[in-house]
């Protein structure tokens, strides 16, 4: 199943109204929505082949997500199945509900306007409703994904975060996909979707997450280390090439992020690393790629953030 992403923009300086498709982005299906893009959003829209400076962009989809009526409304919890295979995109895309992204095999590198989220085949990613997101695939991934209406509780996360999966929530998710739908409160498979949903509150949040900086100086730094993670520029030397002490940079760091320049290099140096484990390659190799000096204080970083060794980790 496939959809296709229209986008109507009215340009307000002319008037003028363009229409545009943009490619099929993903096997799921989003309700129709309008949203007002600006800042980072636009970037994602440019993603997916649309060129605007400013506009409106109405998303609709020829079919619903699956949340099929019983008796007057929707069902509060739903899942699908969905295989993908290596470097695989979902394009920028949201949903109207909650979603909760887990991977049985493979990693997925989920991108939104607030940050970049690794997630591993034995993690999960809660997307709240309306977030603008995309999803790289990193090797063959077979994704599974929780649908949840958000008044379906009022206890629902209102940020994205990685979570662990227990053995639990894992056996839930997979047995969920299998629900027929729709399901009735007080059969199995109700209590099933249920459960399913109260475990989603249990879980405990880990440290895969790299927030992106909306500041310009910063976002040259960010798109450096993300491309080349064994960048050896110092504060300094990055205050120094934007004539700022290296003070201000710090506190810009601490304010958008969250995180030390330090801090913040070597969370993307180490999610960096994440994805190269993903697909094989050797630990040495992703040691000097991503900035140290030698495998051994590679490992003793990825372990102390992670929790495992790298040769342990997938």
């Amino acid at each position: 199943m496939s959809f296709r992403r229209w986008a109507a923009l009215r340009a307000p300086s002319t008037g003028k109204r363009i229409v545009g498709t943009a490619e099929t982005c993903s096997k799921l299906m989003v309700e129709a929505m309008v949203y007002r893009l600006s800042g980072n959003r636009l970037s994602v829209l440019r993603e997916c082949g649309i060129n605007a400076s400013e506009s409106d962009i109405l998303m609709t989809a020829p079919r619903r997500l699956p949340f099929e009526t019983r008796k007057g409304r929707t069902l509060p919890v739903t899942a699908a199945a969905m295989d993908y295979g290596p470097k695989d995109l979902v394009k920028p895309h949201r949903h109207a509900v909650g979603q909760l992204i887990y991977a049985v095999r493979g990693v997925m590198v989920v991108s939104a306007a607030v940050g970049q989220w690794v997630v591993p085949a034995t993690r999960a990613l809660w997307m709240p409703a309306t977030m603008v997101h995309a999803i790289r695939m990193v090797g063959h991934v077979r994704m599974r994904t929780i649908y949840v209406r958000p008044d379906s509780s009022l206890n629902l996360p209102t940020a994205c975060a990685v979570v662990a999966v227990s053995t639990l929530l894992r056996t839930l998710i997979l047995e969920a996909v299998t629900v027929q739908l729709p399901y009735a409160d007080g059969t199995r498979d109700g209590r099933v979707m249920r459960l399913l949903l109260d475990e989603i509150f249990q879980m405990p949040v880990l440290p895969l997450h790299l927030p992106i900086p909306s500041d310009p100086r910063l976002k040259v730094i960010h798109d450096k280390i993300k491309a080349s993670p064994d960048d050896p520029n110092t504060i300094t030397q990055w205050a120094r090439q934007f004539r700022l002490n290296p003070r201000t940079i710090q506190r810009l760091f601490l304010s958008e992020t969250g995180f030390s320049f330090g801090q913040w290099r070597r969370q993307a140096r180490l999610l960096a690393a994440l994805e190269m484990l993903a697909r094989g390659e050797r630990i040495v190799d992703i040691a000097l790629a991503v900035g140290y000096s030698s495998p051994t204080a590679f490992s003793t970083m990825f372990r102390r953030q992670f929790g495992a060794p790298p040769s342990s980790y997938f």
